[in-house]
C-alpha cells in the first residue's frame, strides 16, 4: 500500500511515530510518503528533518496513492480562508479525488474536508473539548468499523465542533459513530472515499497530558481532560483505553 501523509501537526516527529506505529500493524507492505506544506515554515521541526524525510506537493502530484491521511492542525480558531496554506491544502484535497483511493482526515483535517467538499461549517465551542470519550457505533456492518465493540473510547482535543445536523441531513454523508458528550466522531462519504474523524485516535497515552501541561504553561486556565486521569488527578497515570480500536480503524 502506498500511503501519503500530509502532516500539519506542529511536533511532526511525534505525529510520525504515532501514525507509523498504527499503520505498521498489518501484514501488508506499507510504503509511506510524508508531505509538508510549501507555504508554511515549521517552527517545531528541524529544517534538516523536513528536507530529508518530506516531499512537497509538486514532487508527488503525478503519482497515485492507495491512501491519504491529512492530520489535524493547531489553527482551528481561524476561519479556513485565514489559514495561510489553505489554498495549497485545497489543491491537495481536489487532487486526491482523482489520485487517491481513500482519504482519512483527522480532527481539523476532518473539519477542513467537510467544509471544502461538502460546504459544512465549524463552530467555536465555549471551552475546549479534551479527554477520552465513549462512542457508540451506529452502522456496525460498515467495513470501517468491522470488529469494533458497540461502545468504544477515543481521544478528542479541539476548540471547535462541526454542524452535526448538516451532516446528518447531507445525502452524500453517513455517520458511523458518535459520542453523547463529544458529538460526531466518524463520518464517511457514501462512496467511502472520504473519511472524517473528529478526534485523535492516533494519540499516544501521554499526549493529552502533554497538551494539558502545555496549555497550563500558557496561563489559559486549561480544563483537565475528561475521563483521562484517574479521579481527575493529573499526578496519576492514565489508562490507555483506545489503543485497540485505533488499530482497527487504521
Amino acid at each position: 500500500l502506498n500511503i501519503l501523509i500530509v502532516n500539519l501537526m506542529p511536533e511532526k516527529e511525534k505525529t510520525e511515530a504515532q501514525l507509523l506505529r498504527l499503520l505498521s500493524n498489518t501484514p501488508l507492505q506499507v510504503k509511506i510518503t510524508f508531505l509538508r506544506m510549501e507555504t508554511h515554515e515549521s517552527k517545531n521541526t528541524p529544517h534538516t528533518h523536513l528536507e530529508q524525510f518530506y516531499s512537497t506537493f509538486p514532487e508527488v502530484s503525478t503519482k497515485r496513492f492507495d491512501g491519504l491521511i491529512i492530520t489535524g492542525a493547531p489553527v482551528e480558531k481561524l476561519d479556513f480562508e485565514e489559514v495561510h496554506y489553505w489554498n495549497e491544502l485545497i489543491n491537495i484535497m481536489d487532487w486526491s479525488r482523482e489520485h487517491v483511493t481513500s482519504s482519512l482526515h483527522i480532527c481539523w483535517g476532518a473539519q477542513a474536508a467537510l467544509y471544502h467538499h461538502f460546504g459544512i461549517s465549524k463552530q467555536l465551542l465555549n471551552k475546549k473539548c479534551t479527554g477520552i470519550y465513549k462512542h457508540k457505533v451506529l452502522k456496525p456492518f460498515e467495513s470501517l468499523v468491522r470488529g469494533f465493540d458497540d461502545v468504544f473510547y477515543a481521544p478528542h482535543s479541539r476548540y471547535t465542533d462541526i454542524e452535526a445536523e448538516e451532516i446528518r441531513n447531507h445525502k452524500e454523508l453517513i455517520v458511523l459513530a458518535e459520542s453523547e458528550e463529544a458529538g460526531l466522531f466518524l463520518v464517511a462519504s457514501k462512496d467511502k472515499r472520504l473519511i472524517m474523524v473528529t478526534g485523535h485516535p492516533e494519540y499516544d497515552l501521554a499526549t493529552l497530558s502533554q497538551e494539558y501541561k502545555r496549555d497550563l504553561s500558557k496561563g489559559s486556565g486549561a480544563p483537565i481532560p475528561q475521563n483521562y486521569f484517574p479521579e481527575d488527578d493529573p499526578l496519576q497515570l492514565p489508562f490507555h483505553t483506545w489503543k485497540s480500536h485505533a488499530s482497527l480503524l487504521f
